[in-house]
């Protein structure tokens, strides 16, 4: 009997000790509590705009990153990030497989763009220095940093990024999991009522049908001789 892959890697527990459904919980809890600080900050940054605001100087740039509008679009980002986990967490919570699919949706996207920046280093090794020469001077071990190799720097940054990728893949696969088994819970639950002219009749999923071994056919009718 043939095993698809993704019936090969599924399984209903994560971090060793885990079930999925606690650990997207746990995931979901863990990115709101995140955005919701960054979204703090940004929305104190913007009451109070000369204490946060860095200008092009300070950066050693010619451009003004920290504008007004660039803090409101990174607010309205944490905001639809809040809501995101939070319909995620929902949906483990209770049982709505459907709530998951955002989040699962944004992951995907976030391993997606980590995969094109370990790429753009690999063809391009001399964005690594070019990104080292925009850092205020004041920036920790700025100089031995800079002073090493290309290659050293390429393999660092790569060995970093890939730990990242794999950190992130096994989430992604702890929520997919809990998405195969919060449907598939669901679906195990739809139970089929027959109702006739004076009796009820519960019936059974009809997987669980199916996977009950049939009953040996009774022994064939001998009639009775004198």
């Amino acid at each position: 009997m043939m095993i698809s892959p993704w019936d090969r890697w599924y399984s209903t527990s994560c971090c060793l000790c885990c079930h999925v459904r606690t650990g997207t919980i746990i995931l979901g809890v863990w990115y709101m509590l995140i955005n919701a600080v960054v979204l703090l900050i940004l929305l104190t940054a913007l009451s109070d705009p000369e204490q946060y605001h860095l200008t092009s100087a300070e950066l050693a740039n010619d451009l003004d990153v920290m504008d007004d509008a660039n803090m409101c679009i990174a607010s309205a980002i944490s905001l639809l990030m809040i809501l995101i986990c939070g319909m995620a967490t929902y949906g483990a919570y209770k049982l709505r497989a459907a709530w998951i699919i955002p989040f699962f949706c944004y992951q995907i996207f976030d391993f997606a763009l980590n995969t094109l920046v370990a790429v753009s280093i690999v063809v391009y090794p001399n964005t690594i220095q070019d990104y080292l020469q925009q850092l205020p001077d004041n920036f920790p071990y700025k100089e031995e940093i800079a002073a090493l190799s290309n290659v050293c720097l390429v393999l660092m940054v790569l060995l970093f990024i890939g730990c990242i990728l794999s950190f992130k893949a096994y989430l992604i696969a702890c929520v997919w999991n809990c998405y195969r088994y919060v449907s598939g819970r669901g679906s195990s639950e739809i139970l089929l009522y027959v109702t006739t002219n004076d009796t009820t009749v519960l019936l059974p999923p009809y997987d669980d049908s199916v996977s009950v071994p049939p009953k040996q056919a009774p022994p064939p009718y001998i009639t009775a001789t004198a």
